[in-house]
Parts: C-alpha cells; structure tokens; sequence
C-alpha cells in the first residue's frame, strides 16, 4: 500500500517530455535480470512494456515524494521507496542494481535531455551543447529537488563517483570531440592542444551554472563565451596613426658666407 498519492507531483510529471522511459534505451533492465519473474517475491503479468514504464513511473515518483517530504540522500533506502511505490523490493532490483543507478536516472528526469548536435560545424555544435549546459543550470536552479540532489551527491562519494563516470564523463568527451574536429578542419589552430580548447570554451559556462548559483545566464551566453574564446581577451588592435618625423623642430636656414655666391639652382 502507498503511503500517498503521487500523481499530482508537478515537479515531476510536468517534464512532459520524460514521461517515457522507453526512448531512453534499455533502462528497464540494469542489472542483467530479466523485467519479469526471477526473484519470487511478486510476479507480474506479462503485459508488455506499458505496465513496466508505468511500474518504473511509479517507483521514480516515490523516490521524489520521499525527496519532497524531507527525506536525505542518505535516508533514502531500496526499502523504502518500494514501500512507498507500493512494490515489492525485488521490482526495483529488476530494474536498477542498486539506488545509485536509480538516483541517477531520477536525476535525468529534471534535467533537460542532452542536445542533437547540427553537425554543421564545430562552431554550430558547440553552441548547441554550451546551451543546453546553460538549460541544465536554469533547471537546477528552478528545482529544488534537483538542486537539492546534486548537493548531497556532493557527500556521497560512490554516487558523485557513478554521476561522473555515466554523465559528466560522457557529456565531456562529446564536447571535447566537436573541438578536435574543429581542430581537424581548421577551424581552431592546429597547435593548441585540444583538452586547453575544452576547457577554455565549457569551463566558463560550468563556473556560472554551478559554482556561481547567482551568476546570469542571459540567452546569449553561449555566443558571448565562444566569441571572447575565439577573439581572446587582449584589446583590439588600434587603428595605425602617421609616424611623427624623428626631429619635428624646425631647422634653421643656412645664411651665405659673405663674399660667397649662393649656387643657383
């Protein structure tokens, strides 16, 4: 039995476009098991893959009730989000090997999902992707359920560590291929060493969205980091002036010698 109502948790079921967990590949089943029978404490009909999404829905809203009454990181257990959902301990293993796997999934929920590039040009790609990490910091700063969870990941090692390895990590090294490819065609130069390149165009954009909660993220930012990237950060070159001659004092004329002719032209 459900210790509450979960469908009316705005703050989750208003990301209209994650209420399927099937476009996300594959997240029903992380730990090799099988979706259906196996672990014995419960056996679910063999209604297809509507009843697991909404199963895996149920298990998700659980897990940001118990978030939105209070309840810590750390406090949270496979136990009692099951408990909560009302299923048994077993479902929840079926789907996530552990509540590391299922915290980051819930953490995908809030977040915007990660950009298809344009593959125009690295310039065009990499805006794309400086905008959604600019989205992904306006989410967190709009959720406090999100917010509130990437804090306390911040004091739980393993999770922080699993965050870093199956998002952070990924998102970077898709980042830092744009800028070998903008390298490659010519688009950056060719002696800069590319991980420089990455860093020097995300980390601005990273700096405001989470080690600066107040900082604006004006629609533009984008454009403006990859312009003053691009452009540096010395002054513009100022317009050259005429060259001032090396003596600008008037010579004094040269008076004849007496009893001598000036020479005609």
């Amino acid at each position: 039995m459900r210790e509450r109502d979960h469908g009316g948790h705005g703050g989750h079921g208003s990301h209209g476009g994650h209420g399927s967990h099937g476009g996300r590949g594959g997240r029903g089943d992380r730990s090799g098991h099988s979706d259906r029978g196996g672990h014995g404490d419960e056996k679910e009909p063999r209604r297809g893959r509507p009843r697991s999404e909404a199963v895996e829905r149920a298990i998700l809203e659980a897990a940001v009730a118990l978030l939105e009454d209070g309840v810590p990181l750390g406090g949270l257990s496979i136990e009692r989000i099951a408990r909560t959902a009302g299923v048994g301990k077993a479902t929840i293993y079926r789907r996530w090997p552990g509540k590391e796997a299922l915290f980051l999934d819930l953490l995908r929920e809030f977040e915007p999902q990660d950009p298809e590039l344009p593959g125009t040009s690295a310039l065009d790609d990499l805006r794309v992707l400086l905008e959604s990490m600019r989205q992904r910091g306006l989410a967190q700063r709009s959720s406090v359920i999100l917010h509130n969870v990437v804090v306390q990941m911040k004091s739980h090692p393993k999770l922080w560590e699993e965050y870093h390895r199956t998002v952070v990590a990924p998102r970077r090294a898709s980042t830092l291929a744009v800028v070998r490819r903008g390298i490659a065609d010519g688009e950056f130069r060719a002696d800069l060493d590319p991980e420089l390149v990455n860093d020097l165009i995300t980390g601005p954009m990273l700096m405001r969205t989470l080690h600066r909660p107040g900082a604006p993220l004006p629609d533009d930012l984008a454009d403006q980091i990859i312009g003053s990237a691009l452009q540096g950060v010395g002054p513009h070159p100022q317009p050259s002036s005429p060259r001032p001659s090396a003596d600008p004092s008037p010579r004094p004329s040269v008076q004849p010698s007496p009893g001598r002719e000036t020479p005609g032209p």
